[in-house]
């Protein structure tokens, strides 16, 4: 019996029994629909992470203060103030593949400026920062090395403190008074966002590192030290020599730091978001199985409903091997029907969830493709099972089926 024959024969068979088909290729529907929307939610959650660690900047390496021993007493990364400037100009001076360093003090503030206040984070910083954070300034400019050098009163201010100090008129040119101490607005940055700990990065005051340490903190150590590497291959490299440069400044002595690079910080970021999604896809993959198996109970039903009719095909001439295609064809036919409606149904599950409860969605084609693959996969593996009963019926047996 020709191929395109058996190909019609079962089509045929799955028209007589509409219903029965589209109830039967219901399970695969839902399995491939819910992987699809599962892994895109996942997959969406993923993307939003990896934005809010690349608003970060690129190929950033931070050097962190703390790490302190002394009186019975220890702690970790931040829970002491260790750094110096000098330790920065070290950095600068002696490791290769830099782009930048900015030496970082930080503290929280109330600003008054045109009648108004507001207690936002206060920080020190290099001009090299802005460079570092790939965070562009709107109006203005950054301040120079010369206001570092010169313990300068200026300042560069984000999108949040603009609004609430400047609501109505230009920010930069402005004076905002820090602990009663007037500084220019010489630029205002580009709006950021939340970042990856939901923060405002918007709401930051920027002024230069020595203007913090001498005119607003008084103190004499930094909290951290912010580095770009040259370039994502090099970053390992550049890590690796801070902390043996910063390890040779202190003489032997128990490291007071902690190096971080970007890549780690993505890594730990996104490995919840990751398993979430494997959770998931998992979870959903298993609904995959059970619309197979229900394939399976559906087709050994048809065999037996149709015991007959296989014997009247045997008798005259039909092969075995043309029975068991037909019946595998009507399986995977099931199953890729399912897996067709199934990849809609996935794809408008999803952007209903963008659109109704704005989460972030990221449909993946390559997942609708695999979706497809498995879903006909199933069908042919729980198909052929009652494919080959159906070819092993003995024709006069078969003819006596009632």
């Amino acid at each position: 019996m020709r191929f395109g024959s058996t190909i019609i024969v079962a089509l045929r068979a799955l028209r007589r029994n509409k219903l029965r088909s589209i109830l039967t290729a219901l399970g695969i529907i839902i399995g491939v629909g819910a992987v699809i929307a599962m892994v895109s939610i996942g997959n969406g959650a993923k993307s939003q992470v990896e934005a809010q660690v690349a608003s970060l900047g690129q190929n950033v390496v931070t050097v962190f203060s703390g790490s302190f021993t002394g009186g019975g007493m220890r702690g970790g990364w931040g829970s002491a103030p260790s750094l110096t400037v000098d330790d920065a100009n070290a950095i600068a001076a002696n490791v290769p593949n830099i782009l930048g360093v900015s030496p970082e003090v930080r503290d929280r503030n109330q600003i008054l400026a045109n009648g108004l206040n507001w207690n936002t984070q206060v920080i020190g910083e290099s001009p090299d920062y802005p460079q570092i954070r790939s965070w562009k300034i709107a109006t203005g400019s950054v301040f120079t090395e010369q206001d570092v050098r010169s313990v300068a009163k200026v300042a560069v201010i984000g999108k949040t403190v603009a609004d609430q100090l400047f609501p109505e008129q230009e920010a930069v040119g402005q004076t905002i008074r820090i602990r009663n101490i007037p500084f220019k607005v010489v630029g205002q940055l580009e709006p950021k966002g939340f970042n990856l700990f939901g923060q405002d990065q918007d709401d930051i005051v920027i002024v230069p590192y020595t203007s913090h340490m001498k005119r607003l903190s008084r103190r004499t150590n930094i909290n951290s030290i912010m580095i770009q590497a040259a370039s994502p291959e090099v970053i390992d490299r550049v890590q690796q020599e801070i902390t043996d440069l910063l390890t040779q400044r202190r003489n032997g002595k128990e490291p007071d730091f902690t190096v971080r690079n970007q890549v780690e910080l993505a890594q730990t970021a996104t490995a919840t978001t990751r398993t979430m999604t494997i959770f998931l896809g998992i979870t959903a993959g298993i609904s995959l199985i059970v619309g197979g198996i229900g394939i399976m109970n559906i087709m050994m039903v048809s065999v037996t409903e149709r015991t007959r009719e296989i014997g009247i095909r045997l008798a005259v001439g039909a092969h075995g091997r043309d029975v068991l295609l037909q019946f595998l064809i009507e399986a995977i036919v099931l199953s890729s029907m399912g897996g067709v409606l199934g990849i809609v149904v996935g794809v408008a599950s999803s952007e209903a969830v963008k659109y109704f409860l704005g989460w972030p969605v990221l449909v993946s084609s390559f997942w609708a493709f695999a979706s497809f693959a498995v879903s006909a996969a199933v069908g042919m593996f729980f198909g052929f099972y009652p494919a080959r009963q159906a070819a092993q019926l003995d024709p006069i047996d078969a003819l006596r089926y009632e």
